[in-house]
């Protein structure tokens, strides 16, 4: 059903959908509703929409709806997308003077806003050219709402060099309604029938799963060539892939890979899912040139414990996301519990998301 504008849709989700009424939701609906009128009626100047707040609040689903009542030319990406753009776009602008305002211009031009789902920045790269972009981004006119688990004042939050992203969180608070989506309630657990695609040491129920996804296809088993990368697989067919944990996310992949794999396949299978946070290995380096002879005199600088599966849990993440997004089913047989898999550790922030998301996973509702 089509609607007209956010706050009709989720009037509708309201009254015949089975939404549970939220006060926290209702005050980023008026948000977005008064963004869309400005939009709309050529009102000035408009502010965009920063919602931000705990795992499975309904922030997603809130800026889909305003973005699907839009009339006027807008864009919608997950934000590690929107990066891959840009960094995309920055390497082929090397050369022009002031890059970012250029691709400032050339967004200004294609699109009038710009929805991101899921801003997370904890990269320093990232943080320079954002402190930058999100300024010119606003000045060219772009209106901008997103979705994001911290406010505005604690992205990047600890960072190194910090201050270099300061003008973009001053930027989005100048030019954003900050909007908390608050409150206890995780709305992606219902409503909905369960269905089971996660398992504790039952291999044998990704079998089942295999067997019965893969129903009059053809079969094979080895290599499986994922853009300019090459995956072992347990099977697959032209539609379905099984695959175990070390040869999906412990291989050196990045986000596009797992985007090429949602373009790819209708269901992933992944298999054999350690539990991620059972090890830790300590973590310290020396302050000044890594590659220098003698230890240098101002001591060693001391770093976050990380768990000898961080790296591979930031891909399952950027996995989990990709699937999330794209309604492409992920089987999971694991070594512990759900609510076991990552349970402290660096990245204990960032995976309450995946959490929630393999929660709703498990939902009738989602994917086919």
């Amino acid at each position: 059903m089509n609607f007209d504008s956010p706050l009709a849709a989720y009037r509708h989700a309201i009254a015949q959908q089975g939404f549970v009424p939220d006060d926290a939701q209702r005050r980023a609906v008026d948000a977005l509703q008064a963004c869309h009128e400005a939009l709309h009626k050529g009102r000035a100047p408009i502010k965009g929409v920063y919602l931000w707040g705990p795992v499975g609040r309904g922030k997603t689903w809130l800026m889909d709806q305003f973005y699907q009542t839009l009339q006027v030319p807008a864009r919608r990406q997950h934000f590690h997308h929107f990066m891959g753009w840009v960094h995309q776009r920055s390497f082929q602008l090397t050369g022009t003077q002031d890059p970012l305002r250029a691709l400032a211009r050339e967004l200004s031009a294609d699109v009038r806003v710009l929805c991101f789902d899921e801003l997370f920045v904890n990269d320093i790269g990232d943080a320079i050219i954002l402190g930058r972009l999100f300024q010119v981004m606003f000045e060219q006119g772009v209106v901008m709402v997103c979705t994001s688990n911290q406010p505005p004042d604690q992205l990047y939050a600890g960072g190194f060099n910090r201050e270099r992203f300061l003008p973009g969180i001053e930027a989005i608070e100048r030019n954003m309604q900050v909007v908390a989506v608050d409150g206890e309630e995780d709305h992606r657990l219902h409503p909905g029938a369960g269905v089971q695609r996660y398992w504790v040491n039952q291999p044998e129920a990704l079998a089942a799963v295999f067997r019965q996804l893969s129903e009059g296809q053809a079969v094979s088993s080895g290599p499986v060539s994922v853009g300019y990368r090459s995956i072992e697989a347990v099977h697959c067919t032209d539609t379905l892939l099984w695959c175990r944990y070390a040869d999906l996310c412990e291989q050196p992949l990045a986000a596009m890979d797992f985007m090429l794999l949602c373009d790819r396949f209708k269901a992933i299978l992944l298999g054999d899912v350690p539990d991620l946070s059972a090890q830790k290995r300590p973590a310290r380096i020396a302050r000044g040139t890594e590659d220098a002879v003698e230890r240098v005199l101002a001591g060693d600088r001391e770093l976050p414990e990380l768990s000898v599966h961080d790296d591979s849990v930031r891909r399952f993440i950027a996995l989990v996301d990709e699937c999330y997004d794209r309604k492409v089913p992920l089987f999971i047989d694991a070594r512990v519990p759900l609510q076991s898999l990552y349970t402290e550790g660096y990245l204990a922030f960032a995976f309450r998301r995946t959490l929630s998301r393999l929660q709703e996973m498990q939902l009738q509702r989602f994917g086919a």
